[in-house]
């Protein structure tokens, strides 16, 4: 089928798969190789193609590369989605862009960039947040059943582990309404362009690019470990929502602003008209805001 097209998404100038331990990590780039460099991370079960509307305005001055997580996108499958390894992955890339960058992160990746700057202190400037600022707290529910969730979460895995693939949807569209009904914000054409190029077409239908063991998370965590990272942040932060309530954000502030007390250098911003995914929904505006704080800091 013909590749789906989106007004201002552009198709990478360049891609390459660098190595993070036996496993390869996808990346694709936007602007002039050697501006200074922006390296952006995706959400849980996106890829690097959700910055392609984003990207291209902000590679007007930047370099601006994007990863697959591992198990996402064109990224290889791998035999585990620690967090560490996630943070292991972002080191790798941003050492083989090698010079001074800044990070960008949504969602998941928004949580894990905090965690890559820490890993990094002498390479990364500063770091842009988009709307990651981890689930709401455990219920005392939860907390009072902590040995049975850990031994739930590995049931689970072996469950999962026993399924080797996604089953076949028979048209992309079947794909890109399953996708939809999560995310009602996204428009269907958007959501044609971004679905095309996380699935795979073969012989008995559409499947999905990402490893279904990921469904499984990086294991029992606890959010209220969130606030002690980003008090050990040395660059400056950028922390973005939108305004509008979405499947999954923004969290109230009651719950972000104690999270976010400790960071030393934050700039907050909200996004009119954008739910959790801001730099979908409203990327001439997200780039400008980030642009404008760049051009600040």
């Amino acid at each position: 089928m013909a590749v789906p097209s989106y007004p201002g998404a552009v198709e990478p100038a360049r891609q390459a798969f660098v190595a993070s331990g036996d496993v390869r990590i996808h990346v694709v780039e936007w602007g002039d190789a050697a501006a200074p460099a922006l390296l952006c991370c995706h959400g849980f079960w996106d890829h690097a193609r959700s910055f392609a509307v984003l990207g291209p305005q902000l590679a007007a001055r930047y370099r601006v590369v994007a990863l697959d997580a591992r198990g996402h996108g064109d990224s290889d499958w791998a035999a585990a989605y620690s967090w560490a390894t996630h943070i292991a992955d972002i080191v790798a890339v941003a050492r083989w862009i090698g010079a001074p960058l800044h990070l960008i992160g949504h969602s998941m990746g928004g949580g894990q960039v905090v965690d890559g700057a820490r890993a990094l202190p002498d390479l990364v400037r500063g770091v842009v947040n988009i709307d990651g600022f981890g689930p709401p707290p455990m219920s005392a529910q939860d907390e009072a059943r902590t040995v049975e969730r850990f031994s739930g979460f590995l049931e689970q895995r072996r469950a999962v582990a026993a399924r080797p693939d996604w089953r076949p949807y028979g048209t992309l569209e079947q794909l890109v309404e399953r996708r939809r009904a999560q995310n009602p914000r996204l428009s269907r054409e958007w959501l044609q362009y971004f679905v095309f190029h996380g699935a795979r077409q073969a012989e008995d239908g559409w499947r999905w690019k990402a490893d279904p063991l990921l469904g499984q998370g990086a294991g029992p965590w606890r959010p209220d470990w969130i606030a002690h990272g980003y008090a050990r942040l040395q660059q400056p932060m950028l922390a973005v929502v939108g305004s509008e309530d979405d499947t999954w954000g923004p969290l109230p502030d009651a719950i972000v602003g104690p999270r976010l007390a400790g960071v030393p250098k934050l700039t907050r911003a909200t996004l009119a008209g954008a739910g959790h995914f801001v730099h979908m929904e409203r990327p001439r505006e997200t780039a400008q805001l980030i642009l404008d704080w760049l051009e600040a800091a």
